[in-house]
C-alpha cells in the first residue's frame, strides 16, 4: 500500500474524522474496560444534571471523563500492538503493557479525586 497525499485539506480532515469515529466505536464496542468507564461516565453526567453542578464543575468532569477514556484508548492500542508484535508472553512486553495500564490508573485516580471534589459537598 502506497502513501497517498490528500489533495484537499477539507477532504483529508473528513477522512481523519471518519477514521477517528470508527476507532472510537470499535473501542467502545469491543473493550470491556471502556464499556464500564463509559457507563460510569453516563452515570456521572446524569448526576451532574441531578445535582445541578456549576459550569466549572462540568468542565472538570468532562475533562476527567475525556482523560480516562483517552488514556484507556492509548492503553488498548499499546496492548494490541504489543500482542501483534509478540503474541506469546514476554517479560519486556509485559513490562510495557504494565506501564500503559499504569497510565490508565493515574488517569482514573485523577478522575476519582475530581469527582470527590464535585460530589462530596453535594451530599
Amino acid at each position: 500500500m502506497e502513501f497517498q497525499r490528500d489533495k484537499s485539506f477539507l477532504s483529508g480532515r473528513f477522512k481523519s474524522l471518519g477514521f477517528a469515529l470508527k476507532g472510537a466505536i470499535k473501542l467502545a464496542t469491543t473493550e470491556h474496560s471502556v464499556m464500564v468507564q463509559s457507563t460510569i461516565a453516563v452515570l456521572l453526567i446524569g448526576a451532574g444534571f441531578y445535582y445541578e453542578i456549576s459550569r466549572e464543575e462540568w468542565m472538570f468532569q468532562t475533562l476527567a471523563i475525556g482523560l480516562v477514556l483517552s488514556i484507556e484508548g492509548v492503553n488498548t492500542a499499546v496492548e494490541k500492538v504489543a500482542d501483534f508484535i509478540h503474541p506469546e508472553f514476554h517479560k519486556k512486553i509485559g513490562f510495557i503493557k504494565d506501564i500503559a495500564a499504569g497510565a490508565v490508573f493515574f488517569a482514573a485516580i485523577t478522575a476519582i479525586v475530581i469527582g470527590c471534589f464535585i460530589y462530596i459537598p453535594k451530599f
